[in-house]
């Protein structure tokens, strides 16, 4: 089977083909247990539950930790359920890094900060670049990306440093959600 290589880690994807409820379940309960290693309370997580787990629907998790508001999601999976697996999988690496010390507080904190209004400022992000928001084939971001920036580099007729510089923020939120 194949194994994803997502923040450094290779994971191998499961396929999910029944009690897909139950399993995310099982998966949000395991993120909260992992996420109390290292101090957080129930109150300092949020994962929301799709009402139907075997539809193809973005899973993420929210905590706050040493006053950071911390953030994961994945969505390239088939199910929800298995992109709730994704997370529970980076989740857990990441913090059995923490605890064994192989990564500083820190560097924790950097590979999951984001700001509170994520999901809103990648959704804007695709329009900007003209993607549709399921979009995650990082060749085709970047071919519009590439596109849109040499029409409006500064350097160029009818360009515009103020819109390439907004095409650049774009471009990097959306590479840094599907690496």
């Amino acid at each position: 089977m194949e194994t994803l290589k997502i923040k450094g880690h290779e994971i191998t994807p499961i396929t999910i083909k029944d009690s897909f409820n139950r399993r995310a379940v099982q998966y949000k309960n395991k993120i909260i247990e992992t996420l109390k290693k290292i101090g957080l309370k129930d109150d300092d997580i949020d994962i929301e539950l799709a009402p139907v787990a075997f539809k193809k629907v973005p899973a993420s998790v929210t905590w706050y930790f040493d006053g950071h508001h911390l953030y994961y999601s994945y969505k390239l999976a088939s199910k929800y359920v298995e992109n709730l697996y994704i997370v529970f999988k980076i989740i857990e690496l990441e913090v059995n890094a923490l605890i064994s010390e192989e990564k500083t507080v820190e560097e924790f904190i950097s590979e999951f900060s984001e700001e509170p209004e994520v999901e809103k400022n990648r959704k804007e992000a695709r329009e900007l670049l003209g993607v549709e928001d399921d979009v995650v084939d990082i060749k085709v971001i970047d071919e519009k990306y590439k596109k849109l920036a040499k029409q409006n580099h500064p350097d160029m007729p009818g360009g515009s440093a103020e819109k390439f510089k907004k095409i650049n923020k774009a471009h990097k939120m959306l590479k840094r959600e599907l690496r």
